[in-house]
């Protein structure tokens, strides 16, 4: 396996081998979110702000979830994934909530083969550049898609969290960009008990890489933010430290599990 060539393939298999159980799942809890509850947390909420009557791209949208809340707060949205299994539930979701969306598949790099116009926001979030060899390509492409005086907000785990292991027990990864991390993946985050075999392909990328790449394509800092929690429990051995927050156990309190930056395209 030559992982340079076959990651896209490689990973679109196991987003869509994944989908099916997400959607399932009660980490997703996709009832209460058809009756309206939003899949958003704080933390991105309060960079985006009011993104009502706001044209808006989320990259990377998996099933749509996120895309589907933030067209209920009022954006005009457009969701991209490599997945189309994913896809074809997105669409789905929208259609069955009555919601305006417009949902793309195709790998991030190719965007433009599908997709001309330019947006007032760009989002994305959570567990999403791990899966990209090239953070300037994908800076590239967050610039790209941005008007003039666009924002972009991006939450993400923190790098160091890609450094361990699965179980969090020793340092496993080096924190910076560097070979290709391919893996067998069993079962999935959302349902560790599911019945699933994959191979990955990831990537790790340190903070300077990123930020400094999206500095390079044009964009200007606004907000760096750093949190010792995630809102999720995606990880082994998290402990639940309030409502929607989690920290991992091994790691102890006050390690930062969670970024997020806001930034501007000026011209």
């Amino acid at each position: 396996m030559d992982p340079k060539h076959d990651y896209l393939d490689i990973n679109r298999t196991l987003w869509n081998a994944k989908a099916d159980y997400h959607l399932a799942s009660d980490f997703y809890a996709l009832e209460a979110f058809k009756a309206g509850k939003s899949s958003l947390n704080d933390i991105e909420l309060d960079l985006l702000g009011d993104i009502k009557g706001k044209s808006l791209l989320h990259l990377q949208c998996h099933f749509g979830q996120d895309t589907l809340s933030l067209a209920r707060m009022g954006a005009q949205v457009t969701g991209v994934d490599l997945s189309d299994r994913a896809i074809d539930a997105a669409n789905f979701l929208a259609s069955e909530l009555g919601l305006d969306a417009r949902f793309i598949c195709c790998d991030l790099y190719s965007l433009p083969e599908h997709l001309e116009e330019k947006f007032d926001v760009v989002f994305t979030s959570y567990g999403t550049i791990g899966w990209l060899p090239d953070i300037n390509r994908w800076a590239e492409i967050v610039s790209r898609y941005l008007k003039p005086g666009g924002k972009f907000v991006f939450a993400e785990f923190h790098p160091l969290v890609w450094m361990y292991d699965n179980d969090f027990t020793r340092i496993a990864y080096p924190y910076f960009h560097g070979d290709p991390i391919v893996e067998i993946t069993e079962g999935t985050y959302a349902d560790t008990s599911a019945p699933i075999s994959n191979d990955s392909i990831s990537w790790n990328h340190g903070l300077a890489e990123v930020v400094t790449s999206l500095l390079n394509n044009g964009l200007t800092l606004r907000q760096f933010r750093e949190y010792d929690y995630s809102p999720y429990p995606c990880f082994p051995h998290v402990k639940a430290i309030s409502e929607g927050k989690y920290l991992i156990e091994p790691l102890g309190a006050g390690v930062p599990l969670v970024y997020a930056l806001e930034m501007e395209k000026k011209i």
